[in-house]
Formats: C-alpha cells, sequence, structure tokens
C-alpha cells in the first residue's frame, strides 16, 4: 500500500510540474493565445476577478473604488507568480517522496515534509544544507529543479519589464487623446475639435490604427493588461477604443469627403481589436443591450459638428448605415466594460466640461480653469 501511494505521489507530481510549465510557457513566453478548454492562468483570473471586483463595488465610487480596481492586475501577477513556484515546489516535493524520499539528513525525521524542504531548498537555490539529495535519481531531479529555479527566476525578472512596457505604450497614446477628444473622451468632441482641420485627423486616425494593432497584438500576448487600469478615473483603454471606433463610424456613415478613407481604415482594425479581446474577457455576447445613441442625441451631434464647420448626413440611409457599423461592435466593448467594471465613454461630450490637463489641486477659483478653456478653445 505505501508503494502504491508512492506510485501516486510520483505520478501526481510529475503531472503537476508539466501542468505549470506549459501555463507559465503559454502566458509568459508563447506571443500567441491558445483556445483550451482549460489553464491555469485563465481559470485564475476568471476566478478571483469577479470576487475582487465585487468587494470593490462595496466602496464607495470615485477615486476610492478606482484606486482598489486598479490593485488587482499588478497584485494579481504577483500572487500568480508565487502560485507557480509555490506549484511547482510541491511538485517537485511529490517527486522526491515518490522515489522514496532520497535524502540525508542531519535530522533523524523523514517523510513528506523533509521532501518539501528539500524541494523549496532547490528550487530557490538556498543550499542550507540540512537535507541533500542522495543516490542518481535524488541528484538528477535536484539539479533539474535547481536549473528550473534558477530559469523561472530569470523568466520572471525579463516578463515584467515587457508587460510595463506595452503598458506604457497603451497610456501614452490615451493621455494625449485628453486634449483632442475630451476627458473623458467622446467621438462628438473628437471631430468638433478637428472639425476645420480635417488633414491632422486623418494622420491622428492613421496613429490610431497603429494604436488598435498595438493593443490587440499585447493584449492577447499578456492578457493581464486588459486589468490594468489608466492614471485617470475618467479614461481607459476600452473608452479610448471605443471612442475612436465611434468617431470612425460618425465618419464613414455621414461624411462626404475629408478624412473618410483613413476611417475607412482604422475602423476594420479597431473591431479586430474589440472583437478579439472580447473572447478573453466574456464567454457570450448579450441578446441585448443599452442603447448608447437615442435619436435626439444623433441629431445634437449633427448640429453641434455643423456649427463647428464639419457636415454630416445622419437621415435616411446614411443613419441606417451608422446603425449597421455600431452593431459591430457596441455588443463587445458594453459586455467587456460590464466586465472589467469600466466606464464607456458617451456619444456627445460637453463642450465646457474641463478636460484633465485643465484641471489641477493648485488651481483656486474660476480664474484659470477659465485662462485654460481661452487657450483650448483659440486652438480648436
Amino acid at each position: 500500500m505505501h508503494r502504491l501511494f508512492e506510485l501516486l505521489a510520483l505520478i501526481g507530481g510529475m503531472a503537476l510540474v508539466a501542468t505549470v510549465l506549459r501555463d507559465a510557457f503559454e502566458t509568459m513566453i508563447l506571443p500567441r493565445r491558445l483556445n483550451s478548454r482549460f489553464g491555469i492562468t485563465r481559470a485564475y483570473f476568471r476566478g478571483l476577478w469577479p470576487i475582487w471586483s465585487w468587494l470593490a463595488e462595496r466602496l464607495p465610487r470615485g477615486r476610492h473604488r478606482e484606486s482598489a480596481l486598479s490593485l488587482f492586475g499588478p497584485l494579481s501577477m504577483l500572487v500568480l507568480f508565487v502560485a507557480w513556484a509555490g506549484a511547482l515546489m510541491l511538485g517537485f516535493a511529490l517527486i522526491f517522496y515518490g522515489a522514496g524520499s532520497p535524502l540525508q539528513t542531519s535530522e533523524m525525521r523523514r517523510g513528506f515534509g523533509m521532501d518539501l524542504y528539500l524541494s523549496g531548498s532547490m528550487f530557490l537555490t538556498l543550499g542550507l544544507g540540512a537535507a541533500t539529495p542522495s543516490g542518481a535519481l535524488g541528484r538528477v531531479v535536484a539539479i533539474a529543479e535547481g536549473g528550473m529555479g534558477f530559469g523561472f527566476v530569470a523568466i520572471v525578472i525579463a516578463y515584467l519589464p515587457t508587460l510595463y512596457s506595452g503598458f506604457s505604450r497603451r497610456e501614452t497614446s490615451i493621455s494625449m487623446l485628453d486634449a483632442r477628444a475630451g476627458s473623458p473622451p467622446t467621438a462628438s468632441e473628437l471631430l468638433r475639435r478637428h472639425a476645420r482641420t480635417l488633414d491632422q485627423l486623418e494622420i491622428y486616425l492613421a496613429e490610431w490604427e497603429r494604436w488598435s494593432a498595438e493593443l490587440l497584438e499585447s493584449h492577447i500576448s499578456y492578457p493581464v493588461l486588459g486589468y490594468f487600469r489608466s492614471q485617470h478615473v475618467n479614461q481607459s483603454w476600452l473608452a479610448a477604443l471605443t471612442t475612436v471606433l465611434d468617431s470612425c463610424a460618425l465618419l464613414m456613415a455621414g461624411a462626404e469627403d475629408g478624412c473618410t478613407h483613413q476611417a475607412g481604415l482604422t475602423f476594420p482594425m479597431a473591431r479586430h481589436a474589440v472583437v478579439d479581446l472580447a473572447q478573453i474577457f466574456i464567454t457570450r455576447l448579450p441578446r441585448s443591450h443599452s442603447e448608447r445613441l437615442p435619436e435626439e442625441k444623433l441629431e445634437q451631434i449633427a448640429t453641434r459638428l455643423k456649427t463647428a464647420g464639419l457636415a454630416l448626413r445622419l437621415s435616411g440611409e446614411r443613419k441606417q448605415r451608422l446603425a449597421e457599423l455600431r452593431h459591430l461592435y457596441e455588443p463587445q466593448v458594453l459586455t467587456i466594460a460590464r466586465y472589467l467594471r469600466l466606464e464607456l465613454p458617451q456619444w456627445l461630450g460637453d463642450p465646457d466640461a474641463k478636460d484633465n490637463w485643465q484641471r489641477s489641486p493648485w488651481d483656486r477659483g474660476a480664474q484659470t480653469g477659465a485662462w485654460a478653456k481661452g487657450v483650448l478653445e483659440r486652438h480648436f
């Protein structure tokens, strides 16, 4: 019976080590998403995020809740690293136990506890000497675990800068959206502020086409980046992506000329990013969703843009075209926003609202805010 337990421990330990290595390889090294039915990392985030977000929603709305939600991404990765390391040490301890505990110890005690101690000492390369492997098999397993522990630490050290580099590139463009589309960003403000400079808007949309491609590549390779939140509570990667899609949809449906060609190139890339990223965070789309663009708001957008110098035709077939374009991405962004507890942008922005760059804890009174608003109005 004891030998049967050892055999089961050996098989279980090898299976645990193989499973953890496969999961860590897919998460940190493999630059693509695998459509596997089961994965430790996938189940880990799918199980932990709903609990974390539910607890965070018990906090008052605003910065306290947003701060709690923003902790999840970085903290969950650190906990995952510890869980991987602990699972590997446990797996090798089971292998040692299944191999008959081939170790030498200065203490009289033996058993799984000493096997676990030896495994931790080998994986963390401590070399304490209280327990050392003996026999050919024990030494081979110890060397393999020591090398694996050293490699694991090296990969984690290399992984974190790559992760934060992708986050930094994403947030740079989101911060630049502040003065161009408002805070929070909206399609109406983006088009209004560029109504008389459509050549610049065309260049800007081309930059967002590349940004959408980079977002897709980085967040497919490192899905945890989707949980990393922006610095300001009124900004997010999903809000920025939705604003770009809204703006392109308006131009493609209602504009006569200008940057409609570039909008027709940016929209497919941004929509591609939304559809692929939705497969990471959600399992199915809702049968129905709330209306983001009521009839009266669409008329207000057309009037406001016409006043700014950009005439859009948004009636009849063009209105139907806009509805068809919206249907290509709105179900996905609404479901992702609900899952990640992110706010989606409105279609119609408030031109009198202050942008983030106009706000400061050192500003006092309305004079500074009025001056900053005047600076912006002279440029748009």
